[in-house]
């Protein structure tokens, strides 16, 4: 008689840094048992990401993280390059909050990381334990089996090694990721040859609040301001110059001698050398096995979106586990993860690749070029507005996955794209951003009327699979409380956006996705086959059963840590 092996864990999780840390507050916030293992006894200290987009901001509002969050940022940091002589080329100053938070904010990733570590001590259901490498897994019907080993504050095994049982693992274990190597995934792309020295100084001696890249040929450098007062230094390794000599005492004041007044002793807390990677694995999904974050793809640090590529893996990947393992959709949901997310992450390699070319141009005659031509342009008002509002960041666009595009899929139409977030208002009059009003589930998102009164008893069952919770939204000058959709809710449109929306929209209905990726727009006479596209392409369990748990609608807030 076949036995069966007992699962421990819904989803194990390699790796403690921010993309493993955001997916396990998803994967708790959606009430899935989760185990997060890492290697190191603290979490890392050293210098790190400095900036934090609106797309991240709202992954983190949906587990209930931003206020805490946002105690460690400042917000609308603006990123300028100047010459050497002080004069700015280009300014990226983006004003609009499209996602209901800045575009682009400063923060301190260990900081950022102590609070997403926090933040699971909400969940009985999800565990953290460091000290504990991942050294190998095996496959087996239905699951996955792990073998964890507990290691010394030096990474030295101690104890006996311990295998558990799940029914996912995903490895958010960094550049030199384990997991990916034990699958035998290659990781293409290149790692540059030219290294940055990071240096962190307290007490801030500028007072500046932003960022500046100081395009000079001979010292390029960069100064970023960061939040409690401390400010960032990045030098240019010389090539051939040994690490360990060019990031010692003496070479470090040095440095900051050229760029602070010989009377300032700076007070440096923390310094590394950086050699930047622009490298993506083929797929992030192999069997029961996934990457996110730095383990799926590496990229120069430029536009500081490794971090928030990361962030978006952990936003695409959670609801999908958790629909999964709830047995509601099937295991081929998880295909779509590559889909989604590899496209956009290749993208952003690109740019961030693309703007270290326009700092430090490999070739003298790119720099004299650039120096020549840069301050003419810059005077050109359609290119500063371009730059400034950060339209050249590519956004994500998803052709094929979870979507339903009712025709060929278009670049320039709502569909697979991220849906906006203003501010609305309840019966009660409170005023809240939208998703604080969803939760992070699905929504049937509606333009005045109710859209459940065009569906059919098969569709109301794909409803019920998802969680997806009914919304209507109207002028603010309407009653809210007239004809409400069945278990669902009616918004006031306070700032006008949805009715500006849904004018160049080709329905007046559209389905929401957790992570905020419009799933589908429809007509009401075609929710229905619209919805059955969707659980098609999902793999939705439709039987008639009751589900087997509903997504809270609210995430629990928590407090900064101190």
């Amino acid at each position: 008689m076949a036995t069966t092996t007992q699962i421990d864990y819904d989803v194990v999780i390699a790796g403690a840094g921010p993309t493993g840390l955001t997916l396990a507050n998803h994967l708790g916030t959606l009430g899935v048992r989760t185990l997060v293992l890492e290697k190191l006894p603290t979490l890392i200290d050293y210098p790190r990401g400095v900036g934090v987009d609106d797309e991240a901001l709202r992954s983190f509002q949906a587990v209930g993280l931003v206020d805490a969050v946002r105690r460690h940022t400042v917000p609308n940091q603006i990123m300028r390059f100047v010459d050497r002589r002080g004069r700015v080329l280009a300014a990226i100053a983006p004003t609009a909050q499209p996602f209901g938070w800045p575009r682009r904010s400063g923060f301190i990733q260990p900081l950022v990381d102590r609070e997403l570590a926090e933040g699971l001590k909400r969940f009985s259901h999800v565990s953290l334990q460091m000290q504990r490498s991942v050294t190998g897994f095996a496959e087996f019907d239905g699951g996955i089996r792990v073998d964890v080993q507990p290691v010394d504050a030096q990474g030295e095994p101690v104890g006996e090694l311990r295998g558990v049982t799940a029914r996912y693992l995903v490895g958010c274990d960094g550049g030199r990721s384990p997991v990916r190597t034990a699958l035998g995934l290659p990781f293409d792309g290149k790692s540059e040859s030219t290294k940055w020295l990071v240096i962190d100084i307290a007490d801030e001696p500028i007072g500046t609040p932003n960022v500046h890249f100081v395009l000079d040929d001979e010292f390029p450098h960069v100064v970023l301001a960061l939040p409690h007062g401390v400010l960032r230094y990045e030098f240019m390794v010389p090539a051939g110059a040994d690490d360990a000599t060019f990031e010692s005492d003496d070479n470090v004041r040095k440095l900051l001698a050229r760029v602070l007044p010989g009377h300032v002793k700076p007070n440096v807390i923390r310094r590394r050398v950086y050699m930047h990677h622009a490298r993506i694995a083929p797929t992030f999904r192999r069997g029961r096995a996934l990457l996110a974050g730095d383990a799926a793809h590496l990229m120069p640090v430029w536009q500081g979106q490794g971090f928030n590529t990361g962030i978006r893996d952990a936003s695409n990947l959670g609801w999908k586990l958790a629909l999964i393992v709830k047995g509601r959709a099937g295991d081929a949901l998880l295909d779509t993860y590559t889909q989604e997310r590899h496209a956009h992450a290749g993208a952003m390699i690109d740019l961030s690749v693309l703007v270290g070319k326009i700092f430090v141009p490999s070739n003298p005659l790119l720099r004299v070029v650039r120096n020549v031509v840069g301050p003419w342009l810059s005077k050109l008002p359609s290119l500063r507005q371009y730059i400034a509002e950060m339209r050249f960041k590519p956004m994500p666009f998803f052709s094929e996955g979870v979507v339903a595009h009712g025709g060929t899929p278009d670049p320039k139409g709502q569909v697979g794209k991220v849906f906006m977030q203003p501010r609305v208002a309840d019966a009660n009059g409170t005023v809240r951003r939208l998703d604080d009003a969803i939760g992070l589930r699905f929504a049937l998102l509606s333009w005045s009327a109710r859209a459940d009164a065009w569906i059919d008893a098969e569709a109301r069952l794909i409803l019920d699979r998802l969680g997806a919770l009914p919304v209507v939204v109207r002028p603010d000058c309407q009653s809210l409380d007239r004809e409400p959709p069945q278990g669902g809710v009616v918004l006031a449109d306070t700032e006008g956006a949805f009715k500006l929306w849904f004018d160049e929209a080709r329905g007046g209905i559209v389905i929401l996705r957790p992570d905020r990726i419009v799933a589908a727009v429809c007509k009401p006479w075609e929710l229905s086959d619209t919805l059955r596209g969707l659980a098609q392409r999902m793999q939705l369990d439709l039987s008639d059963r009751p589900a087997v748990a509903a997504e809270p609608t609210v995430a629990t807030t928590l407090r900064a840590v101190a």
